[in-house]
């Protein structure tokens, strides 16, 4: 561990009120590039977003590995109700995956909304996505559609859709990871790293880190909840356990976890619990999670040497929790200073956060 900067002195200069937020939506335009292999699930040892191999794994060392909600859906044939989470509407650019497996399964633009309440798409992403059987259940002559890799149930195949294929893959939220094209990267840059990070609204954190040097990506969403693809407003409600994150994604080369942390402690109060300033509530909590183990000791160490050091009048309440699950915010919350400059929000909060960033890390900004 590097030696804290002296600047930690200047942290409770830092401490403003977090989110003040609305769902003004902006236009943005994602940025896109390509990777495969982009999300992290340990507790899953049959997860990977690059094995195309067929597995043959027993349900019951299924149930030991999902959660029981994806369990019922994906290997019970339960359905979730429609209108659930955010997904079914989404247009947010990015690419679907097999919440069980990690398998390809759909692009974004290969979906469309449906007044069906479920994500709805008119097109796999290829022939061995997705498979398909008869179902008669409940009375009903349907086909099944199955997740290729791992069998898993993704929802039903409808002849209702639009032009091209007229085809509807009517799927089951919580049977689907998405990730959008702002977080992917090119493979060959084997030097990045994502961590992600909680410190009250998303809005500020993510303003911040986008001005410093060697980070890729910065993507606002929710982490360590209960509830499979929640919405900004059942978030809102603290009743899913999610907290309001980013997940950084950075260039080992460039910058390093040390500084990515002196950052994370100078932008907000980690010793306010469940709170940022007027927001209170467990989605506002402090909280790194981490997806290694080095992760895990830096993250540690340095919250031991901020307490050592009597950086703050409290002790540090941030939370250190293994990283299982990242649900990406809807597009409007993205780069949502860039987007809203003249929201009185980002003017009174975010731009003086920005300011006071910039001074500290003066030497360590992108260059506009």
């Amino acid at each position: 561990m590097k030696k804290i900067f002296n600047y930690w002195i200047l942290l409770p200069l830092f401490v403003l009120n977090a989110c003040g937020q609305s769902n003004k939506k902006s236009e943005l335009t994602p940025k896109s590039s390509t990777m495969e292999n982009v999300i992290n699930k340990p507790e899953n040892p049959y997860y990977s977003n690059t094995d195309t191999t067929k597995l043959n794994v027993s349900d019951a060392d299924w149930k030991k590995v999902l959660s029981p909600d994806l369990y019922a859906v994906a290997r019970e044939a339960d359905t979730e109700r429609a209108f659930r989470g955010t997904m079914w509407n989404s247009e947010t650019k990015g690419t679907y995956y097999c919440a069980a497996c990690g398998y390809k399964l759909f692009k974004s633009n290969q979906k469309f909304t449906s007044s069906c309440g479920w994500p709805s798409f008119f097109e796999q992403d290829n022939k061995e996505s997705i498979t398909f059987k008869s179902d008669n259940s409940y009375g009903m002559q349907r086909t099944e559609a199955n997740c290729g890799r791992c069998n898993s149930h993704l929802g039903h195949l409808f002849d209702d859709g639009p032009k091209p294929t007229g085809k509807r893959y009517c799927m089951n939220a919580i049977s689907m990871d998405f990730v959008p094209d702002s977080v992917t990267l090119n493979k060959s840059e084997g030097n990045m790293e994502t961590i992600t990070l909680g410190g009250g609204c998303y809005w500020c954190v993510e303003a911040v880190y986008e001005n410093l040097k060697g980070v890729k990506s910065v993507v606002s969403g929710f982490s360590g909840g209960t509830v499979a693809n929640p919405s900004y407003e059942e978030v809102c409600t603290g009743s899913t356990g999610h907290a309001e994150v980013v997940q950084v994604t950075y260039d080992k080369t460039v910058t390093n976890l040390n500084e990515i942390f002196q950052v994370f402690f100078t932008v907000h109060d980690p010793t306010t619990l469940n709170r940022q300033g007027a927001d209170v509530g467990t989605q506002y909590r402090s909280v790194i999670f981490y997806s290694d183990e080095e992760q895990k000791k830096a993250a540690e160490s340095i919250i031991q040497e901020l307490n050592a050091k009597n950086v703050y009048p409290s002790k540090i309440v941030t939370v250190v929790e293994a990283f299982k699950k990242f649900y990406p915010a809807d597009a409007y919350h993205q780069d949502y200073y860039n987007n809203n400059k003249e929201q009185p929000y980002c003017k009174m909060v975010i731009q003086p956060k920005i300011e006071k960033f910039e001074k500290v890390f003066k030497d360590r900004l992108k260059k506009q």
